[in-house]
């Protein structure tokens, strides 16, 4: 292969080619980012020849040849310069806060918001009716307070951060005592321990994996402890021979003991109490304000409908604390994320209608009902319009998702789909990378699509990406 090396042209041939000319044009990208591509591939395909790993069995001996390579190759990489990363998925999974899928998706009102907010000048840092300097934490914290009954709050970028700037603004240096069934590992094998340790506080364990008793607590506390942490469990469940001590036992522990913090990393961080409608029993923050816990912490992005934020409710004096710690301005949030938090959080203060707005609770309470009544009309238009699908409505049970409420199954109805020639892996895929890209299960060897995480408007375009698949 290295014979054919005498026939690349140098970059300057390249950028008097037509080939060139054309792909400004149609791209309308700079001169100069072109002519880095064209070196780019010219460097790739200089390479693939050396090590003998050029692709073309029958590669040519003149100069056109390569030039019509390398240009093929630069348009395609122009090509993908030219699309965005970030993709709009259609999640037909049923999992409503799918990990991988971004979490919870926001609703209508609060995009509005968001787009409003990124689109103009705001006033992220400046009050309004004084003319002067504001401070960013004040634009939600009367909001939280009112939806979870804490004195004070504030807001940092994901949870994991919030229970990093607790630890470490308050309980440096310091014990923390936790149990040790509440060790847990969060996505992305991020440890509370590691947290901990990180953030400079001592741990220290009590109890065992599956039983934690009041006394190992006690037992535990000295003059050194700072803070009782309790974590709650939420993406795991241990059943069985176990016990654990309950919230409000650790405040009357701690009230018994000076200087001594009650925090509850509460990570899902629920504003609605789904344990009405039998989902789950995940605790709603404002009992566990009301209760008397010092300090919680929770996500924005799981059962509470948000975005990514870490959101931290208490005591003012200890919140205070954490706003004046140098970690503040490290882990603050930007305007883009305060908007969509403030949308959702007002939709919490206007009742439940306003409520079901937000598509994670929407989603989470739809009735199976609902869900067969989109399946049957995916069915029916699928059906008619392609002879090659077979399409069956199964029962079967839909996911929460994001780490929380792993023994939550929430009844569904699934649409079960095979095609005459393809395997589901095949249709999987096919599906998978359609525009915009439509991720399913897979069961039986059929493609399972649970309506629960699709809307009405996505319908035509699933249907559509099933048409256009061709064997």
């Amino acid at each position: 292969m290295k014979q054919y090396l005498r026939y690349l042209p140098p970059v300057h041939e390249l950028q008097k080619s037509v080939f060139f000319e054309q792909l400004l044009q149609k791209y309308n990208v700079s001169s100069e980012r072109l002519t880095n591509i064209c070196q780019q591939e010219l460097n790739g395909i200089r390479e693939q020849l050396l090590q003998d790993q050029w692709h073309d069995e029958n590669p040519d001996l003149n100069k056109e040849y390569w030039i019509k390579q390398i240009f093929a190759k630069v348009e395609r990489a122009v090509e993908q310069l030219s699309q965005y990363y970030l993709k709009t998925i259609i999640n037909a999974t049923g999992t409503v806060l799918h990990t991988n899928l971004g979490r919870a998706r926001l609703g209508e009102k609060q995009i509005e918001h968001v787009v409003k907010v990124a689109s103009n000048y705001s006033n992220l840092e400046y009050k309004i009716n004084e003319g002067k300097r504001g401070s960013r934490h004040d634009i939600i914290e009367g909001l939280i307070q009112q939806v979870t009954g804490a004195e004070a709050a504030m807001v940092v970028n994901n949870n994991a951060a919030a229970v990093y700037l607790i630890l470490r603004a308050l309980a440096k240096d310091k014990e923390v005592v936790v149990s040790r069934g509440q060790l847990v590992e969060i996505g992305g094998s991020f440890r509370i321990s590691a947290i901990m340790e990180e953030s400079g506080a001592k741990l220290v364990e009590v109890g065992t994996t599956n039983k934690t008793h009041l006394y190992d607590y006690e037992k535990a506390i000295t003059e050194e402890t700072a803070m009782i942490l309790k974590v709650h469990t939420s993406n795991f469940k241990v059943i069985g021979f176990t016990e654990s001590v309950e919230s409000e036992e650790l405040v009357e522990l701690k009230e018994k003991h000076d200087n001594v913090i009650f925090y509850e990393d509460l990570g899902s961080g629920v504003l609605y109490d789904f344990q009405k409608h039998g989902i789950g029993e995940e605790p709603v923050v404002r009992d566990v304000i009301k209760l008397g816990a010092d300090l919680v912490s929770f996500s924005g992005d799981k059962l509470l409908g948000g975005p990514q934020a870490g959101i931290i409710a208490g005591k003012r004096e200890l919140i205070q604390k954490l706003k004046k710690h140098q970690l503040a301005r490290v882990l603050r949030v930007d305007k883009m994320t305060f908007a969509a938090l403030e949308a959702t959080l007002k939709a919490y203060l206007l009742g439940e209608q306003a409520m079901m707005e937000i598509p994670t609770l929407r989603d989470i309470l739809q009735s199976e009902e609902e869900i067969e009544a989109r399946a049957s009309k995916f069915r029916q238009q699928l059906i008619e319009q392609d002879p090659q699908y077979r399409c069956t409505l199964e029962k079967d049970f839909s996911q929460v998702g994001g780490g929380t409420m792993p023994e939550v199954k929430l009844p569904t109805v699934v649409a079960a789909v095979t095609h005459s020639s393809l395997t589901s892996e095949e249709l999987a895929i096919r599906l998978r990378l359609s525009t915009p890209s439509i991720v399913t299960r897979q069961k039986d060897e059929k493609v399972y699509l649970d309506f629960r995480t699709v809307t009405d408007d996505e319908l035509a375009f699933i249907i559509a990406a099933f048409q256009n698949i061709q064997c």
